[in-house]
């Protein structure tokens, strides 16, 4: 009985030593990504703008700097196409999705180069229901968000079917935001982002 408990008494603490390193590695792969995502330039065939908060069909201050730089982008050539998302929340009357193609639109962006998508509760929902708007052909996309928020939307863009390069519309990337994101990361890696969305 003495042995049995010290063997899982060991092993628990190798699998605790375990999961603190691999949860660190995952802290350095979120906090890297982030900085990538602040200084890389990129192309695609279709710059997907994750949604954010509005009020009554206005961005929010957080949205309205991924539009600003998607318009960037769109306007440099980075992409002919511009992929809006995001749902809207119980009592809106306006989608992030579709507050975002009003603003993209009053800045010059064409009707037709503006794609909506109102499809999305989160960020797996949104790349995913992106993915089912894009052709087949068409598969290689600049996802605009915080820079925080840069490995996770890579990895769920891969999941749905994206190859994806992550451009920063903010220098967000505060110690709390990468600590929320390594433990959604890590979640995701083990059961994959689909069933995590799924129990959002």
């Amino acid at each position: 009985m003495v042995i049995i408990r010290r063997v899982v008494v060991r092993g628990s603490l190798l699998l605790a030593v375990f999961l603190a390193i691999w949860v660190a590695v995952v802290f350095v792969q979120v906090t890297m990504a982030a900085s990538e995502s602040q200084r890389v330039t990129a192309e695609g065939d279709a710059i997907v703008v994750l949604g954010a908060a509005q009020y009554n069909g206005e961005p929010s201050r957080v949205l309205e700097r991924r539009l600003n730089t998607a318009f960037s982008l769109y306007s440099d050539g980075a992409a002919d196409q511009i992929v809006t998302t995001g749902a809207n929340q119980p009592g809106d009357t306006f989608t992030e999705g579709f507050a975002a193609f009003r603003y993209l639109r009053n800045q010059g962006v064409l009707e037709d180069s503006i794609v909506v998508v109102t499809d999305g509760g989160d960020t797996y929902e949104s790349l995913l229901a992106a993915a089912n708007q894009l052709s087949d052909g068409h598969r290689s996309v600049v996802i605009v968000t915080d820079p925080y928020h840069a490995l996770r939307s890579k990895e769920i863009a891969a999941e749905v079917g994206l190859s994806a390069t992550v451009v920063a519309a903010s220098n967000d990337a505060s110690l709390r935001r990468r600590a929320g994101e390594t433990a959604a990361v890590a979640i995701g890696r083990l059961l994959s982002f689909r069933r995590l969305s799924a129990w959002r």
